[in-house]
């Protein structure tokens, strides 16, 4: 963990730590007594501000959606996404963004995709708040295509199905196969954003 957490308060102390643990090593591998132990606090200081491990497994994923959709939204801007906006070559750089994020060391896969699959039947609001992530993920996918395209959501919602394939093959470990991942995707890129070209009406 890069960030000194020691003068944060409590809470976000708590949070943050559980967040790295929770993504590195898995929702249920994770006890409450480690978190603690990790976090320098008390149980007293912990419960007090999560009554319970679903009340941190909450809080963690709201707090991952918030942090991966603000890295998202800012990856895709330092690509240029903003001035190709309307573009629907705008979104080969989908690849890249996922290219990037697959390269990370720290790179685990989806955290609600992995969260789902721990404690989606488990954990009341889990699954609801993946899906939430996932809405918010087309709707930034979306914006990049022309507002005036009729399939737009549809062609979204494609390219975020190839992002979600794409992240658990990566997520399989191996240069080789992170390759393989980001060329796989960047192929369905391109045949979403020719779908998305104009047609010229047949010649006379």
């Amino acid at each position: 963990m890069d960030l000194d957490l020691s003068a944060l308060p409590a809470r976000e102390r708590i949070l943050l730590t559980a967040h790295d643990l929770f993504y590195a090593d898995g929702i249920r591998a994770t006890g409450i007594d480690r978190v603690i132990a990790a976090s320098a606090v008390t149980k007293v200081t912990f419960y007090r501000h999560f009554p319970s491990k679903d009340d941190l497994v909450r809080a963690f994923l709201d707090h991952r959606h918030a942090r991966w959709m603000a890295w998202f939204v800012d990856a895709l801007g330092r690509r240029g996404a903003h001035e190709r906006s309307g573009d629907a070559q705008a979104l080969l750089l989908l690849a890249d963004v996922m290219a990037e994020w697959f390269t990370d060391p720290v790179f685990r896969g989806c955290a609600f995709i992995n969260a789902v699959a721990e404690v989606g039947g488990s954990v009341e609001g889990a699954a609801e708040r993946a899906r939430d992530h996932k809405r918010e993920m087309v709707e930034v996918i979306a914006d990049l295509l022309p507002t005036t395209l009729p399939q737009r959501m549809a062609l979204a919602q494609a390219a975020a199905i190839g992002i979600d394939g794409a992240i658990v093959k990566a997520q399989m470990g191996g240069a080789e196969l992170v390759r393989e991942a980001v060329e796989d995707l960047r192929r369905l890129l391109r045949a979403l954003a020719d779908a998305a070209a104009p047609t010229s009406p047949p010649s006379r």
